[in-house]
């Protein structure tokens, strides 16, 4: 049989699914694999829909964009909880889900060929997306505790570089980055703009989907409400988290409006316009009082704090960085085993699932990425004893 070639070869392969076929085999697996949270969107995602039943022409195409109420009820929570302010120099999309944005700001900003700036570990669609694009990803690694080194991305950027891409709160790791840090890759790619005389600058893309998820009394910081960074800061926001969204698909992007057109040249190509009755859903989950968001989050703390205290049992078998922020730890297991082996063992002989660290470009050790957002408090205690008991077997064995 003939082999077929396309750009897809040289995109890795979605690393969910594969564990999620391994759990299939093993039943009784307990998965602190897939980054999704436990609850269900808020009751007021659910009455907004009869609304748009009720619309006879609702289903007929609506705008690239996103629909007014639906883009003025985010531009609202923008200016209350991040600091961005919707104007001249600034726009909404709506997109399905915050992966479509990012795929839409790399369509729209880059030609093939050109450099996106990541820093590892990486979310690997964000890796996925720009290989799709024809173009290559230039990985700058964080320091030890996976916080940004910006000198280190000045140093990474060449004439072909199109953007910095942060993660904050990060996935995998879970760390927030410092408002400072996030003010200098910031500054750095204003400055680069500034000498490329606006024409083919350095963009910065804030990926934000864990804005709602911090700890200890860590905030969170939006780059796009720094000053004068309208011009150059795409952020990427996301209900699927926070909002128990995940199936709903629904995202939203802030871009500098010189971008707007090629975004939604590159948004009617794929999806014509995000989904309508998912986008009536999400104005009213941003009806939802507040105390849905602090009771859910509030949950996951706990159960934050309880998978911590068993994973400190682990010191010397691992290296735990301190994390606070998504629903992430990441874990650096000392061994030479490969991670994914050691991931098909823990299923295998311990039911319990997490995620390599190869699959967020970490090679140069065994990495796990650990999930505690979509387990209640007692699902996540056996999961989380599973885990701790099966690393100190097959390591130490």
């Amino acid at each position: 049989m003939e082999s077929l070639t396309s750009r897809m070869q040289a995109v890795q392969s979605p690393i969910i699914p594969v564990v999620g076929e391994l759990i299939k085999k093993s039943p009784g697996t307990i998965s602190l694999g897939q980054g999704v949270v436990y609850y269900n969107p808020p009751p007021e995602a659910i009455e907004f829909l009869p609304k748009f039943l009720a619309e006879p022409a609702n289903n007929l195409y609506k705008s690239v964009e996103g629909i007014p109420p639906l883009l003025t009820a985010l531009a609202e929570k923008l200016q209350t909880f991040n600091g961005i302010e919707i104007n001249g120099e600034n726009c909404i999309v709506v997109t399905a889900g915050s992966n479509m944005g990012f795929m839409n700001a790399i369509l729209a900003i880059t030609e093939p060929g050109d450099e996106i700036i990541l820093n590892t570990p990486y979310y690997f669609n964000h890796e996925m997306a720009i290989a799709m694009a024809g173009c290559r990803a230039v990985l700058v690694a964080t320091d030890e505790n996976y916080q940004l080194r910006p000198d280190a991305i000045a140093q990474a950027i060449t004439p072909k570089t199109r953007a910095v891409v942060t993660i904050s709160p990060n996935n995998p790791t879970g760390v927030v980055y410092s408002k400072t840090a996030l003010q200098q890759v910031n500054q750095i790619c204003g400055v680069q703009r500034s000498c490329a005389g606006g024409t083919r600058g350095i963009y910065h893309i804030s990926d934000e989907a864990y804005e709602y998820f911090t700890y200890n009394g860590v905030k969170h910081v939006s780059p796009g409400a720094f000053a004068s960074s309208s011009e150059y800061t795409i952020s990427l926001f996301s209900l699927s988290k926070a909002y128990g969204f995940a199936s709903w698909r629904i995202g939203y992007m802030v871009i500098p409006k010189h971008l707007f057109v090629s975004i939604k040249q590159v948004q009617d190509t794929i999806l014509i316009c995000p989904p309508v009755i998912s986008q009536y859903a999400a104005l009213g989950a941003l009806q939802a009082k507040a105390e849905y968001l602090q009771s859910h989050i509030g949950a996951i703390a706990q159960v934050r704090q309880l998978v911590l205290d068993s994973l400190n049992r682990l010191q010397g078998l691992c290296s735990i960085t301190p994390a606070n922020g998504a629903f992430y730890f990441f874990l650096k297991v000392n061994t030479q085993m490969n991670a994914l082996e050691l991931v098909k063992r823990l299923i295998q002989e311990h039911k319990v699932a997490v995620i390599p660290g190869t699959t967020f470009g970490m090679d140069d050790g065994c990495y796990l990425r650990v999930a505690y957002g979509a387990l209640q408090k007692d699902t996540a205690k056996d999961g989380i004893e599973r885990l701790v008991q099966g690393l100190e077997t097959i390591v130490t064995s």
